[in-house]
């Protein structure tokens, strides 16, 4: 019997931000764009040496893959591989034939810097819209401090030792709920298709959402994108973490660097990126009246000013930058939401719905809200604890995302 481990956390809020990378491909050379994304963190308690297997879904379709491997928060250099890329084949079996080499240089493995990350060799695999693939990557000697994404709403499957990557049945000793090492997965598209990085907190991150079930609110969004015919290829990355702010830092595990310093790192340095959708803010205002302390502090003002300076640090990308309302969060239990801080998200919704300054406004605070209690998340779209929204919540807000925009601004 394996156990499961748990090496997460979550909070609150959510958006997005991207960057056109790569406008368009050099003659005769594959068009690149990131398919799949988790944004690292913070650093996970020591694994052994053993193979870890993560499932990914990707939303687009493409002729080859690479993958992104980073040792971010990492103290000394990492050894991983062999790497071994195949089609999932439900839970932690990968199915039979279809699995793939993963080099680096050539090389069937790769040391890591502290702090940095490597993109492999292209691995010559086709793959469609809403395929489900296994990376499985062996640890040779273990790592001290692994760079991970806390909430991965997925489960993650750890042998007790020993090289796995290739076997079909993988020996489960282990299960997590987090993501290690493995922040990127890049498809060889056609030359029109571009990526749509979404920045936020847990709301992007799917918190409340149904594990295994990719429903967080950007697979919704990739679902009806992949779905409309007249669009042309657009690939929904997820570059949401837990608990995660705009302007501060993290003071806990698992929240990870603020949205104004990990913008170009999680969305706009990301290749094919063309736009990028910002929910962010809302732990901003509840870690203000959780914490009261004078350095998690945070006006409206001041949260204001930190979107002005995401939407420049965009537009110097040459993107498009979208911004989301904030959602409502009455009625949670923690001590988290007050009355000065409702009043801060109404000004800042009110500062994003008529500013002008975002390229486009989806107003989700309008379509999550309780029309009677417009403080509080509609009952039908609450997963129960009264800010994170249940799978038909993020389906609505997906919803609310106008597509034509995307064809428009290519």
């Amino acid at each position: 019997m394996y156990k499961r481990i748990v090496l997460g956390g979550c909070c609150v809020a959510l958006i997005a931000a991207s960057s056109l990378h790569a406008t368009a491909a050099a003659a005769g050379s594959p068009h690149w764009i990131d398919a799949w994304s988790a944004a690292p963190d913070s650093a996970s308690p020591p694994i052994q040496a053993r193979t870890l297997r993560e499932v990914v879904h990707l939303g687009i379709a493409g002729s080859a893959l690479r993958i992104r491997l980073s040792n971010q928060f990492g103290k000394t250099p990492l050894t991983i591989g062999p790497v071994h890329l195949a089609q999932s084949a439900g839970g932690s079996a990968i199915l039979a034939g279809s699995d793939h080499r993963v080099s680096f240089r050539g090389r069937d493995s790769v040391t890591i810097s502290a702090g940095a990350d490597v993109l492999s060799d292209p691995v010559a695999i086709s793959t469609t819209p809403a395929e489900d693939l296994a990376v499985s990557l062996y640890l040779p000697a273990g790592a001290g401090a692994s760079t991970m994404h806390g909430l991965g709403n997925q489960t993650a499957y750890l042998s007790q030792d020993g090289d796995a990557t290739a076997t079909t049945s993988f020996p489960v000793a282990e299960i997590s709920s987090s993501r290690y090492f493995l922040t990127d997965v890049e498809v060889a598209a056609t030359p029109t298709a571009r990526t749509l990085a979404v920045i936020g907190d847990s709301i992007t991150d799917g918190a409340g959402s149904t594990p295994e079930r990719n429903a967080r609110w950007t697979d919704a969004l990739a679902s009806r994108i992949a779905a409309d015919r007249t669009l042309a290829p657009t690939a929904v990355i997820n570059a949401g973490i837990a608990g995660n702010r705009l302007l501060h830092d993290a003071d806990a595990p698992y929240i990870g660097p603020s949205a104004l310093s990990r913008f170009t790192r999680d969305a706009a340095g990301k290749p094919g990126v063309r736009w990028v959708l910002l929910l962010e803010g809302i732990n901003d205002i509840g870690a203000a009246d959780s914490l009261a302390k004078p350095d998690a502090d945070a006006s409206a003002a001041q949260i204001i000013q930190g979107m002005q300076a995401l939407i420049a640090q965009a537009h110097a990308h040459g993107l498009k930058i979208w911004g989301a309302t904030l959602t409502p969060y009455a009625g949670v239990e923690w001590p988290y939401h007050t009355a000065a801080g409702e009043a801060k998200r109404q000004a800042v919704n009110q500062w994003i719905r008529s500013a002008g300054a975002f390229d486009e406004v989806i107003d989700l605070d309008r379509t999550m809200r309780d029309p009677s209690q417009p403080g509080r998340l509609l009952a039908a779209f609450d997963s129960g604890d009264h800010l994170h929204p249940n799978d038909a919540g993020y389906k609505a807000m997906a919803a609310a995302v106008e597509l034509r925009w995307l064809q428009r601004d290519r």
